[in-house]
């Protein structure tokens, strides 16, 4: 298939451009990245996705797809052929899109609120509930991976790619608040799948760089705390 059939929109900071990319890079498919300026929005990424007007969005033969984990179930079926992202059983389906929901719902804005937080009070109350996040994740790492070394088993899986795209913006996190959040204490098993995930292939080279990311966050940081003009 011609790179040209198959397009990502999206910009390097994001978490969520990098669930596409990583599934599209699994399944051996090439396609082109479409740079969008972060705080602006081009005429492409609004017509592709006029109900939402966010990134990531794919296009497929000039068909969009938006919405970050929709697009990696559209990828896995699209490209059957190549490796399965989600788990052939019912059950195991179910439970990464359930875990992968409360990714998103809960424990990555419970993430974003650490640095969002008002005065040490907030700050203690998200970074806990991060820590409490971790311990869960960590048990259901246990259960899906069935003692192998990733969520979706021998291999990257969807549930892999939900939470590991956010990996680089927890490390950015720690440094930050100069605590250790994934931690063996409270998370041993996801401590050595995050080392797996991160120099994975598919994975090193989406990776943002730490202090790259890290200056990134600290200028979203003063924007936030700026008062309006």
């Amino acid at each position: 298939m011609a790179k040209s059939d198959v397009k990502v929109l999206g910009a390097w900071p994001s978490p969520f451009v990098m669930r596409p990319r990583i599934a599209l890079n699994l399944k051996s498919v090439e396609y082109e990245f479409l740079e969008e300026t972060v705080g602006s929005k081009s005429q492409l990424l609004l017509q592709s996705n006029p109900v939402y007007k966010k990134i990531p969005v794919l296009i497929h033969h000039g068909k969009p797809v938006c919405e970050s984990l929709v697009i990696v179930q559209y990828i896995d079926e699209a490209w059957a052929s190549g490796t399965p992202l989600l788990p052939s059983d019912p059950y195991d389906r179910a439970m990464a899109r359930f875990w992968a929901a409360y990714i998103d719902d809960k424990w990555f804005p419970s993430l974003s609120a650490i640095a969002k937080a008002q005065g040490e009070e907030g700050k203690e109350a998200a970074i806990a509930q991060v820590a409490e996040g971790l311990a869960l994740l960590d048990d259901a790492f246990a259960k899906c991976s069935k003692g192998k070394p990733f969520f979706g088993g021998d291999k990257i899986g969807y549930l892999d790619i939900a939470l590991g795209c956010f990996l680089g913006w927890l490390k950015v996190t720690e440094k930050m608040t100069n605590l250790k959040l994934l931690d063996e204490m409270i998370a041993p098993n996801l401590v050595g799948w995050s080392e797996r995930f991160c120099s994975h292939s598919a994975v090193k080279g989406l990776m943002p760089e730490t202090h790259k990311l890290m200056e990134f966050a600290k200028m979203l940081q003063a924007k936030f705390k700026a008062p309006p003009s």
